[in-house]
């Protein structure tokens, strides 16, 4: 895996996409911090490249909501229960 700032992607776009072309990953860097991911995408397998980086990107915001929801305390089924039929009576 490689790192490159954003500057790097304007002046040395042809090292970027040589190394891309060799299999590696490139970061893109945004102040020091990594902000942007590129991968090589073999010929014909733009679709499953994008449904695996949604399935991952999801994966990652569920995680993210269970960390959350585990440290906020996690709900008794009866609590679960009345947030239901709250919401099934309009509030």
């Amino acid at each position: 895996m490689n790192f490159y700032s954003i500057r790097d992607l304007r002046t040395e776009s042809k090292t970027i996409w040589k190394s891309l072309a060799s299999g590696n990953e490139i970061v893109i860097t945004n102040n020091g911090k990594p902000s942007a991911l590129m991968i090589d995408i073999p010929e014909g397998s733009f679709d499953d490249v994008v449904q695996a980086v949604r399935q991952a990107k999801a994966m990652i915001a569920l995680n993210n909501m269970r960390k959350k929801a585990a440290a906020a305390g996690f709900m008794t089924d009866e609590e679960i229960e009345a947030e239901i039929q709250a919401a099934r009576n309009g509030g």
